[in-house]
């Protein structure tokens, strides 16, 4: 099976990022799965979910979210931590969401971590919790009160 143009080698775990959230918007599956890394051990949870493990376990969880549409996503507050071959992104997603009450926005926190292969920079795990039922606040500022 050849791949999509999105396998290409991709210079940066920045634009590995931007290509994820786009093939999430779009509901693109084939461009959204060829941004994984080639290890049976990439791991995905998504918001309320359990984890699933494996190329074919999370290409089915994404095409079954894909059944209702692309996803109304964006990234917001995104702190990089980078070392050698690897580049963990911790951020805040948002998500525009249409309730019986009109347009809503939810608040979703993920962690996603890049490796550089091969084949250039991919994703190898992504972890996304539901957040407050406001917007978190902004990186950098002060600690919470609170540690678990």
């Amino acid at each position: 099976m050849a791949r999509p143009p999105a396998a290409n080698l991709i210079g940066s775990a920045d634009e590995v990022e931007a290509e994820f959230y786009e093939a999430l918007r779009r509901g693109d599956l084939e461009r959204l799965m060829a941004l994984w890394a080639d290890d049976d051990e990439i791991v995905c949870v998504h918001p309320g979910g359990t984890r699933i493990v494996g190329n074919a376990a999370i290409r089915a969880s994404f095409e079954a979210i894909f059944a209702n549409g692309g996803i109304p996503v964006r990234p917001e507050q995104v702190h990089r931590l980078a070392a050698m071959g690897s580049a963990l992104h911790h951020l805040v997603e948002r998500v525009e969401v249409r309730g019986e009450q009109g347009p809503q926005t939810a608040w979703v926190t993920a962690t996603n971590l890049y490796l550089k292969t091969a084949r250039g920079w991919r994703l190898a795990s992504h972890h996304a919790s539901p957040a407050l039922g406001h917007e978190p606040p902004v990186v950098g500022g002060e600690a919470p009160s609170t540690l678990h």
